[in-house]
């Protein structure tokens, strides 16, 4: 392999330009950079639009009463990512977690996704701009985690299920695929879709739900503590998620009342990165795969990630 790190491959394409040490490893034990609430840069401004149905009973009542003073909150803390699915594919991240709901008293079948408020765009919509983009970039795979189902009934769901295998046809990686990306390119598969219900176990296409390491802390120091207690048990057999997003209670938000969740995150991604250059993918117990962040332009989030698997061509050769 040339000296060339690979940080500085162009993100767009990275997976396609790995040296060929890491074509037959799987997947589930490459470094990937993920997109945590993937979509939430289009979450409906309109206040029509209600507060999603999983939030605490206080907020819908206090969203509905005072509604002026509540939702410039709502909003600043449930924008995760300010930039649309294609830029952030461009900018590498591989894995996004996609959270789904059906509008409360929307006699459509639009399916939409949500985080706090619901987007503006619809799931069918999103999902053929990464189709677009998949075009664009046959040797790049995606992982998708389909979770939460806020409102589908059994009906939505099978029709979401249509809408995947419209969106993707021949793209879509069967669950008995051998990972690997040299399989993957010869079979032209570059769709991998998890999804956390029970209906998934009855479909080919369907992967199971993805565990993702999640650690409700919002102090980065917290976060990397209960992260390295998880990996003394060893990391999961297949795909995983460590999730570097803080989590910010209702005490914090008061108590920073003109803060927003980015401020946070880019106050907090230098101690936070710092612990990922420390990190390591690979089978090994403490080893990690998936590493899912918000705001992922900043601070060199996704080239830090990617540089990773340059560990394992240090054992490989």
């Amino acid at each position: 392999m040339s000296e060339l790190s690979l940080g500085e491959l162009p993100m767009e394409s990275w997976m396609s330009h790995l040296p060929c040490a890491l074509w037959d490893i799987p997947l589930y034990h490459l470094s990937i950079p993920g997109s945590h609430n993937a979509i939430t840069y289009c979450l409906d401004m309109n206040d029509r639009s209600p507060v999603d149905l999983t939030q605490p009973d206080m907020l819908q009542k206090l969203d509905k009463y005072m509604k002026p003073l509540i939702r410039p909150f709502v909003y600043k803390w449930a924008k995760t990512q300010e930039y649309t699915i294609k830029q952030q594919l461009d900018c590498g991240v591989r894995y996004c977690d996609l959270r789904i709901a059906q509008r409360p008293n929307d006699s459509s079948t639009d399916l939409y996704f949500y985080h706090g408020v619901y987007t503006t765009l619809t799931v069918e919509t999103v999902l053929m701009e990464i189709r677009e983009w998949l075009d664009a970039h046959p040797k790049e795979v995606v992982i998708l985690s389909f979770s939460h189902f806020l409102g589908l009934s059994q009906e939505l769901h099978m029709l979401l299920l249509t809408t995947i295998r419209k969106a993707f046809t021949s793209k879509l990686c069967p669950k008995t695929e051998v990972l690997t990306l040299r399989n993957l390119w010869a079979l032209g598969y570059q769709v991998i879709v998890s999804y956390e219900h029970n209906i998934a176990s009855c479909h080919g296409d369907l992967w199971p739900h993805i565990p993702y390491w999640w650690a409700n802390k919002c102090k980065a120091e917290a976060l990397i503590e209960e992260f390295e207690h998880r990996k003394q048990h060893g990391r999961p057999g297949g795909f995983f998620v460590t999730g570097i997003n803080l989590t910010e209670d209702l005490k914090y938000i008061c108590t920073h009342p003109t803060e927003s969740l980015k401020d946070l995150v880019v106050s907090t991604y230098p101690t936070l990165l710092s612990w990922v250059k420390e990190q390591t993918p690979g089978s090994r117990v403490g080893s990690l795969n998936i590493i899912a962040g918000d705001f992922i332009t900043e601070s060199h989030f996704v080239p830090t990630v990617v540089t990773l698997n340059e560990k394992l061509l240090k054992w490989s050769s």
